[in-house]
């Protein structure tokens, strides 16, 4: 468990591969085995509650710091609910946020341990899986953008964003970046000083999920595959 991650290394790629196959083979098992959803939604529900008990017993429980309260925070219990109800607008979040700020976290991690380490794992384990979950909902079949759900979906994190911001104005901390970039190498750093890096992140966020919607704007209502009942 010694060493340094290091970004796009022999480790990270094989990270990055296991997401893309990961997600690719669940579509196609969905396609066949619809409610295998259930068993990535609980598994990831596991996952993160897991973690929570370990930092708990780790660090003791330490307010304002280590709340869940970054947006893929959101974004992976989003996934869960998405996951095992196929309901709409944790949907929509999970597919705009989970293929657009979670895999750029992804891509571009903010590690503080080895790379295989638990806590490194855990976080591979949370956010790539947001990104295969996105990645198999979709391309199963089972759940797919619908006209304006990205801008729903935009209104969403907005407002979570707002609540965080006003938290971190009262506690004095740093969800979301909010208030300071990460310290380890990210796009944010090519983005200008604070509080522009926030109006190009918005940017970015606008762009980012009118493309991820395009592929499906010319598609008729109902014509959206349904899951087969098994």
């Amino acid at each position: 468990m010694t060493g340094e991650f290091v970004i796009f290394g022999p480790f990270h790629r094989v990270v990055l591969a296991v997401m893309l196959a990961g997600g690719l083979g669940m579509a196609w098992l969905f396609r066949r085995y619809p409610r295998g959803r259930y068993v990535l939604g609980v598994f990831l529900a596991v996952n993160e509650l897991t973690w929570y008990v370990w930092r708990l017993k780790d660090e003791g429980f330490r307010f304002p710091e280590a709340l869940p309260l970054q947006l893929c925070d959101l974004t992976l219990w989003c996934t869960v609910v998405a996951c095992l109800t196929l309901r709409r607008w944790p949907y929509e979040i999970l597919y705009f946020t989970g293929l657009s700020g979670t895999l750029l976290t992804v891509m571009t991690p903010e590690l503080w341990a080895p790379p295989l380490s638990y806590p490194t794992l855990y976080f591979f384990t949370a956010h790539g899986g947001v990104v295969a979950a996105a990645l198999a909902l979709t391309l199963s079949g089972l759940m797919r953008p619908e006209p304006r759900s990205w801008l729903r979906a935009l209104v969403s994190v907005n407002l979570w964003g707002l609540g965080v911001g006003l938290f971190n104005l009262k506690f004095g901390t740093n969800y979301m970046f909010l208030c300071e970039k990460p310290h380890s190498p990210t796009l944010m750093d090519f983005f200008g000083p604070w509080p522009w890096y926030l109006v190009t992140c918005e940017a970015l966020a606008v762009s980012l999920f009118f493309l991820l919607w395009l592929p499906f704007k010319f598609r008729r209502p109902g014509l959206t595959p349904q899951p087969r009942r098994r």
